[in-house]
Order: C-alpha cells, then sequence, then structure tokens
C-alpha cells in the first residue's frame, strides 16, 4: 500500500509529498508537448500523451504520487458542451442546454472518457506500485460555475436556475460514474476540486457544497475508495464541511491557519495549505513557510502539498528543493 493509502485509510503518519499541477505548464518538457497539441481537450483525450504528462513529474523528482493529466471541465465535454481553452482568458463552454443534458446516456458518457480511462491504465502500469496514482474531479458547484455562468461568476444566476437541482442530481450521479470508471482503470485516490466554493453566500453553502459533497464522499466510501476534498476559499466553514461530509482528507487553502486546522479539523488528514507563490520567493523565506506547516502538522497525518496549483512561472529546480526540504525535515 502507498503512503498517501495508509495515511488517508489508517490515519498515520508517514512522508507523503505531491503537488496539484505537478503534472503541466511550469515543466519545459509539458511546454514542448503543449506547443504541438494547442487544442487542450484533445491533449487531455490524448492517452499516450496524457500518460507521459502525468508521469513527467515523477521522472523528474521522484514525487509519492502521480495526478493524471485531465481537467474537471472533461465531464460537460462527455456531458454534451464544447469546451474551448482559450489563452489568456480560460475555458469557454457553449451555452447549456437543459434538455440535451438531461437525455446524455451513460454508455455515451462513459465512451467519451475512455481515454482518460486508457491513459489511468497505461499509467498505472509504468508507476512504480509504491506509489498512488491520484484521479480527480469537479465537484458539481465548481463545474456549474463553468457550464452555466463561467464568463461573470454571477452567483445568483446559478442559485435561481430552473431545475438547478436536478441538475445537481445528474451531475453527480455521471461524477461517481466517473469515479469508479478511473479507480476500475487502476487509480487508487480521488480528489474532489471544489475550487469556487469560496463565491457561495454562507446560507447557500450548506445546499450547494455541503451537501453534494457528502453525496460523493458517501459513495467512495461505499466503494471503499480513499478520497480528498478540497471546499477551497470557505474559510471557517472548512470545520462544519468535515464534521458533516467526513472525508479521508481534506486539502485546506493557503488562507486557512495550519494552527486553527489542527485544532479544528478532527479525524481527518490535512492536506497541503502552503501558498503557491510562496515557491517564486528566496529559499530561505520558502523553507521558512514550509515549516510553519511541517511543524503544525507534525504529529498528525498529513499530507504535504500546496494550498492550490503551482503557478505557470514556478522554477523547477525550487520544486526539487522544497522536496528535499520536507523529505529531511525533523522538526
Amino acid at each position: 500500500m502507498s503512503n498517501l493509502k495508509k495515511i488517508l485509510l489508517e490515519k498515520v503518519s508517514c512522508k507523503s509529498v505531491w503537488f496539484m499541477r505537478q503534472a503541466g505548464r511550469y515543466l519545459p518538457e509539458f511546454r514542448k508537448i503543449r506547443s504541438n497539441n494547442t487544442n487542450f481537450v484533445e491533449l487531455c483525450l490524448n492517452s499516450e500523451l496524457s500518460s507521459l504528462i502525468t508521469l513527467q513529474p515523477i521522472d523528474r523528482f521522484d514525487l509519492d504520487s502521480a495526478i493524471i493529466f485531465s481537467d474537471i471541465l472533461i465531464v460537460p465535454y462527455a456531458l454534451g458542451q464544447k469546451v474551448n481553452f482559450i489563452k489568456n482568458y480560460g475555458p469557454e463552454l457553449s451555452p447549456f442546454d437543459l434538455e440535451a443534458f438531461l437525455d446524455v446516456k451513460e454508455r455515451n458518457f462513459v465512451k467519451s472518457l475512455d481515454p482518460v480511462y486508457k491513459a489511468i491504465e497505461i499509467t498505472r502500469r509504468k508507476l512504480s506500485k509504491k506509489k498512488s496514482l491520484i484521479c480527480f474531479i469537479g465537484a458539481p458547484w465548481t463545474l456549474l460555475i463553468y457550464m452555466l455562468d463561467h464568463k461573470r461568476k454571477d452567483v445568483n444566476t446559478i442559485l435561481n436556475y430552473p431545475d438547478i437541482h436536478i441538475i445537481i442530481k445528474k451531475l453527480i450521479k455521471f461524477l461517481n460514474i466517473h469515479i469508479e470508471n478511473q479507480i476500475s482503470a487502476g487509480a487508487d485516490v480521488v480528489q474532489v476540486f471544489d475550487s469556487w466554493a469560496g463565491l457561495l453566500p454562507e446560507k447557500e453553502l450548506e445546499s450547494f457544497c455541503i451537501k453534494p459533497n457528502l453525496n460523493i464522499v458517501e459513495f467512495c466510501k461505499q466503494k471503499k475508495i480513499p478520497n480528498i476534498c478540497f471546499p477551497k476559499g470557505i474559510g471557517k466553514n472548512y470545520e462544519k464541511f468535515n464534521n458533516i461530509v467526513k472525508p479521508d482528507g481534506l486539502s485546506i487553502d493557503y488562507e486557512i491557519d495550519p494552527e486553527w486546522a489542527k485544532s479544528k479539523l478532527l479525524d481527518t488528514v490535512i492536506q497541503g495549505g502552503m501558498k503557491p507563490s510562496s515557491l517564486l520567493k528566496e529559499d530561505n523565506e520558502m523553507f521558512e513557510t514550509a515549516a510553519k506547516y511541517l511543524k503544525a502538522f507534525n504529529k498528525n497525518p498529513y499530507i504535504f502539498n500546496l494550498g492550490h496549483g503551482l503557478l505557470p512561472e514556478t522554477d523547477p529546480d525550487k520544486v526539487k528543493k522544497l522536496i528535499k526540504f520536507y523529505r529531511n525535515f525533523n522538526g
């Protein structure tokens, strides 16, 4: 069993480090591939290249876990929306068609995502058995931000969308299918990204963030799938989220004080927290920031990671130094 699975399932303390967005834009070897593959969705659905990109940071840094190279918007794509990634802007989706969305059949959804599952199979064969292979999904609320109103982040548009709870229910169904298929293909941990949870008004947090995440985590527990939730930006509501959802692991963002997390987020494994821009600082400042988290969680099961993804301007040598600092840390 990999260290990541041991920490999540057995709540034991052992070394485990990986980074969100570790496979991608800051690596020159990735940029070389990306320059020859301008359609991002097609790149995600190229099984051989997806696997190659997934393994690039493992080859370079010998990290403890790989995370499959894909995107949370692959699910809306498989549910019938066109997804286009525009340089210096981000993703743009075709207008949402409720009737077409509700008419999507499971077999067609799975067929659209078959290249993702093949990429996981290829990667699992090439990856050491000692290392975890992480798969992921976007949580329903975060996906709805892009599916229904990605341009303005107009929360009220989504909250008041006709039949919104029917949409969420169907979305959860297909997200659970996608999780199970990724695990069957060879992944052994799933991370649930609720990257836009912080946009929700507090009174809507339970309906649109906590309950959908709970449904997904309960599905994972029923299937014995180790899971990590990341409800970014919800501040002190992390405590409420943790008490209700009870995920195996809880990824904290860089606004969360690690000492507060240690005292309030109980019976779960804390992951991450360090600000990605810390890797743009001088080495001693980067190490000082890392030490704050390592000291706080010194006697707790903890997964070393960041409070969000690696930034495109990150120097790979900084990542290497940070990993070495973590592995040698005895404080």
